[in-house]
Order: structure tokens, then C-alpha cells, then sequence
């Protein structure tokens, strides 16, 4: 009985709630009209398009695969209609330096080379403990 009791107010909860982003709820009418997912030898290539105008490319190769120092390099862009109805456009890689984005929009500390010093520093042990359901 108590199953059923929480079932039905979860639905409940779920037939009264509200949308939080209005943005991500017209998103949803959103029909894809390209779309490619392909694995390489050496990565992968991804893009899709929405008739919203919505763009997103890109590519991921591995860098010295099957070695210790294997890792991911992806280079990938994306675009959008903003509310304002300009059209937003952000380039990136990501790769073993961190994720370097770049765009007319964005501020100059976003578009940095340079990895936050931030991600070097450590993590509190009861940060770590709450992660590992300590």
C-alpha cells in the first residue's frame, strides 16, 4: 500500500510541476534535420542540426592510444539563437590542457589558454568522504 501511496504522489509531483527553463521546453518541438555519429580509427566525428538552428560538431581523436598516456583530444563547436535573437557561436578543444572555449560573447578569461590554477587544488577529505558515502 505504501508503494502505491508513493507512486501516485509521484506522479502527482510530476503532472504539477513547473518548468525551470522555459528555453529547454521549447527545445523540445526542436526537430533534428542532420545528424551524423561516426567512429573513426583513431575517435569519433558527431554533429547535429536542428531546424531551431541549433548546430553542434564535433571531433575527438585519441592521442597515443594504448599507451600510459593515452588520452582525448575534441575539437567541436556549437551555435544557437540567443533570446535576444542573436546568433551565438562557441568553438573549443578539450583535450589534456582543459577545455578551452572561444567566441565573440564569452569573456576573455573564459577564451584562456592557460587551465585554472583552481583545478590543481586539492580536494577537502570530507568532500572526498561524502563521495565515496563516507
Amino acid at each position: 500500500m505504501k508503494k502505491l501511496i508513493f507512486l501516485l504522489l509521484g506522479l502527482l509531483t510530476f503532472t504539477t510541476a513547473k518548468p525551470q527553463n522555459q528555453r529547454l521546453i521549447q527545445n523540445i518541438g526542436a526537430r533534428t534535420i542532420k545528424y551524423l555519429n561516426e567512429r573513426t580509427e583513431n575517435g569519433y566525428k558527431f554533429s547535429v542540426e536542428q531546424d531551431d538552428k541549433q548546430l553542434k560538431e564535433e571531433v575527438g581523436e585519441f592521442i597515443n592510444q594504448g599507451k600510459e598516456n593515452e588520452s582525448l583530444s575534441v575539437k567541436g563547436y556549437y551555435s544557437y539563437i540567443g533570446d535576444d535573437g542573436q546568433t551565438y557561436a562557441v568553438s573549443y578543444t578539450a583535450d589534456e590542457n582543459g577545455f578551452r572555449p572561444e567566441g565573440k560573447h564569452l569573456p576573455p578569461a573564459a577564451s584562456s589558454r592557460k587551465a585554472p590554477e583552481i583545478l590543481s587544488a586539492p580536494i577537502p577529505s570530507g568532500a572526498l568522504a561524502s563521495l565515496s558515502g563516507g
